[in-house]
């Protein structure tokens, strides 16, 4: 079940992941962050997937850069994060995204002995997650709603790693996600504040795969996002849950303590900030999503004269959507 760095590396290396061609015997899916309690969607729906048959490995990589090629050139199947940006690159059919996992969750946190406003850090550096990812979008959109440019874009994947550098005093400014920026607000309220975010949100994980995968394996992966609907609608209602199948399913056991009693306080805030859509995208959350990044600027283009087909494709989840009634 449980994937570490290393081990995610060696799958890749060694050609683990099968299922590009013809029907999947495991479905591998790969992010860009450490697996965490925050992943306890995936990882309930996989496990739940894998009684009905469906079998699915999920494992984490160094950057989204390296999640999209390995999604791109067959190495894995299932890619988890955004790719609107290397799709328009492309602009062809080579992958498409097909559900929506997470909305965007990150806060800025600054060191506010050192920064108190956004105008603080005009002209200043400032430090997010990788290249295209969604905190180099609320970057980008902060920048231009704010008339404001940083000095700098410091990409350093993984919000934990992120918080060590913000302690330590390394740098002054980023963004972190829900975990994080309560762990670090928590144990130095003096030190650490959060600027305004205002309106600065769109999607932050989407599930995205090569379109012909998809059509050859299209029964399996509709019984994966049924089964991701399924747990979305059960944390939703009982934020206490996610903590409790942990336990139950036996995973993530080698997570520390202070890891294990953030998993509930994730939830509860998660949910109530509606983290975790139920109907697993639709062409208007598309749309959203276009708009939000054409004014960061990691798009090009006028986002009303966009097709949303040639981002996403909507059969996978609109057949799980009708499994489920």
């Amino acid at each position: 079940m449980e994937r570490t760095r290393s081990a995610a590396y060696l799958v890749l290396a060694f050609g683990i992941a099968a299922g590009t061609a013809g029907h999947a015997q495991t479905i591998t899916m790969a992010e860009a962050d450490t697996i965490t309690g925050e992943n306890l969607v995936q990882l309930v729906a996989i496990e739940r997937a894998r009684e009905r048959g469906v079998e699915v490995e999920l494992v984490s990589l160094r950057s989204d850069d390296i999640v999209f090629q390995a999604v791109l050139n067959g190495q894995v199947e299932i890619g988890i994060g955004t790719a609107y940006s290397p799709i328009q690159t492309l602009g062809d059919d080579s992958v498409r995204h097909f559900y929506q996992l997470r909305m965007s969750a990150y806060f800025p946190v600054v060191d506010k002995t050192q920064i108190t406003s956004w105008e603080d850090l005009d002209g200043a550096p400032i430090t997010v997650h990788a290249r295209g990812s969604g905190t180099e979008a609320i970057a980008r959109f902060i920048e231009s709603v704010q008339g404001i440019q940083f000095s700098e874009m410091s990409y350093v994947p993984g919000s934990e790693v992120r918080a060590v550098a913000l302690r330590q005093g390394t740098i002054n400014a980023t963004f972190l996600d829900i975990t994080n920026t309560r762990l670090v607000m928590s144990e130095e309220p003096d030190r650490f504040g959060l600027l305004p975010l205002g309106d600065a949100t769109a999607s932050d994980s989407l599930l995205f795969a090569r379109p012909d995968w998809l059509a050859e394996n299209s029964e399996a992966v509709t019984i994966l996002v049924e089964e991701l609907m399924r747990v979305a609608e059960e944390f939703n209602a009982d934020p206490t849950l996610p903590a409790r199948l942990r336990e139950e399913y036996g995973m993530l056991s080698d997570l520390p303590q202070e890891a294990i009693d953030e998993i509930t306080p994730y939830f509860e805030t998660a949910t109530e900030a509606d983290l975790f859509p139920t109907n697993g995208g639709t062409p208007e959350a598309v749309r959203s999503d276009l708009a939000f990044l054409a004014m960061s600027g990691a798009i090009e283009g006028d986002p009303a004269e966009m097709d949303v087909e040639d981002f996403w494709t909507f059969d996978i989840v609109e057949a799980a959507r009708a499994a489920m009634n």
